[in-house]
């Protein structure tokens, strides 16, 4: 299961959420970790807080931590979300994840998705514990 990280502008619209065709991530993966991590900081751009998609293996992604950390450093809210439950192209379901030790040390919250209010309040809440 890919799991990626959104980055929420508003809670309207897929494009207003940040997410980002497949093609991209795979074109920066071709020129090497400078072009990941850029791609990265110009989708933090104009965010304020950061979702991270949690399920087994969230802990062990290449780029978790520089997502986290770079979020942190802009000052963004941080909002662990476990999609684990979710069934795959195949009707099977994931495997919990460890959530990334960030989230609680800095004060933020992991959550399992039910649905968008719900999400909405979460993300609003970690805006808040940021000072946005």
């Amino acid at each position: 299961m890919l799991i990626v990280l959104i980055l929420i502008q508003n809670i309207i619209g897929t494009s207003a959420a940040g997410f980002q065709d497949a093609s991209l991530w795979e074109k920066a993966k071709e020129k090497g970790d400078k072009a990941i991590k850029a791609m990265i900081d110009k989708g933090l751009e104009n965010t304020s807080v950061t979702l991270v998609g949690v399920t087994h293996g969230t802990s062990n992604r290449k780029y978790i931590n520089y997502e986290i950390n770079q979020s942190l450093a802009k000052g963004n809210g941080l909002v662990a979300i476990q999609i684990h439950h979710f069934e795959d192209q195949n009707g099977e379901e994931g495997s919990p994840g460890a959530i990334p030790v960030q989230i609680k040390e800095n004060g933020f919250k992991a959550y399992k998705y039910t649905n968008k209010d719900a999400l909405a309040r979460w993300i609003e809440a970690a805006e808040k514990l940021a000072g946005k």
